[in-house]
């Protein structure tokens, strides 16, 4: 088995270096498709001798596809800017490369969130479809959270070891970036069809932080976990405000 792997980048200067070092091992070809970054995300990029392709965004969905488009290898693995690889999951990769069999494999990723990893609040575990044959895959879904579509017949096989994602550095970061997926989201429900009503902003966000905090333990994570919950809950409420104003504009 050979493997490209694949990173999408836009302005990742403080975490391109470490995602393209824990790779060397494992990628036979790296490829990173980036999205006309003003930081130093393509001389670093550069210095690790990956293949560098600059384009114009066009979505999450898309701008993959494209780059699997550019793969070499028969399997393809996916990684973000801000994750790598932990030594235990460097060792199962490796020994696959020695397998003949083909199979989808997910990975289990854990969030290190304002210096602290998180092992609640929903977010732990949180397995992942990552390893996968170029032939016959795509990824799917037109605003957020796109969705890795596979051929059928594939098992999926869980690997160990972790993949680790170093999400927010600042609880501002979380908030921008929870409050753009939000609209992104309310976008999509919007043109879909999705409607809401007076309460339903409040009464999301209630519980959201309920299932979070409580339910999913997030007050077993400390300060970080009443963060996340909070930061959570504000976000829900804005994403159905939000549908219901795009609504109102239709």
């Amino acid at each position: 088995m050979k493997i490209t792997a694949a990173i999408i980048t836009y302005n990742e200067e403080r975490n391109i270096d470490r995602c393209l070092s824990s790779l060397k091992k494992i990628a036979d070809e790296i490829i990173v498709l980036d999205s006309n970054s003003t930081d130093r995300t393509k001389e670093i990029c550069l210095s690790h001798n990956v293949k560098f392709v600059s384009r114009k965004w066009e979505g999450y969905s898309k701008s993959k596809n494209y780059l699997n488009s550019l793969a070499k290898c028969e399997y393809i693995f996916s990684i973000d800017a801000d994750e790598s690889i932990d030594s235990d999951l460097e060792k199962e990769i490796l020994s696959l490369k020695k397998s003949s069999k083909a199979s989808v494999y997910s990975v289990n990723r854990i969030t290190n969130y304002c210096g602290k990893w998180i092992k609640h609040s929903g977010w732990y575990p949180d397995r992942k479809l990552r390893l996968f044959p170029k032939e016959g895959s795509f990824w799917d879904g037109e605003f957020v959270h796109e969705k890795l579509v596979s051929p059928k017949s594939l098992s999926v096989v869980q690997l160990d070891g972790h993949l680790l994602h170093y999400s927010y550095y600042t609880h501002k970061e979380h908030r921008e970036r929870a409050d753009k997926y939000s609209k992104l989201t309310a976008i999509k429900m919007s043109q879909t069809g999705k409607k809401t009503h007076i309460f339903k902003p409040a009464l999301s966000g209630l519980v959201r932080f309920i299932s979070m905090y409580i339910i999913k333990r997030g007050f077993l994570d400390g300060f970080m976990g009443l963060k996340i919950a909070v930061i959570s809950a504000r976000s829900n409420v804005f994403k159905y405000k939000e549908l219901s104003r795009l609504n109102r504009i239709k």
